[in-house]
């Protein structure tokens, strides 16, 4: 399986990543690499992360890299990252496509 990004979660990861490399580069590299390695193991294993707990009944799935969610759903042959959430970001459903 190959993983993606919607548009909406590549910006959020993308800020994400200016954010912490405007303090620390070294920490954004490794964030990058854990988010890769991440990736990697859906790729293998793409209903690896559980359900949302806050929505129990939907058919997307998270990941963390602490602090931050990412969440996705499987797709034919993709897991599409749909959102990525700082942890303390207040849990209303996210439009979820």
């Amino acid at each position: 399986m190959q993983v993606r990004f919607t548009a909406e979660a590549n910006a959020a990861f993308l800020k994400i990543i200016r954010y912490i490399a405007a303090d620390n580069p070294l920490a954004a590299q490794r964030f990058i690499q854990q988010v890769r390695s991440a990736s990697n193991r859906l790729a293998q294993f793409p209903q690896l992360g559980p359900r949302i707990p806050e929505f129990p009944t939907s058919q997307h799935r998270q990941f963390i890299i602490d602090p931050y969610r990412f969440f996705y759903r499987v797709e034919d042959e993709s897991v599409w990252i749909v959102a990525v959430w700082h942890g303390k970001q207040v849990s209303a459903q996210p439009a979820l496509p």
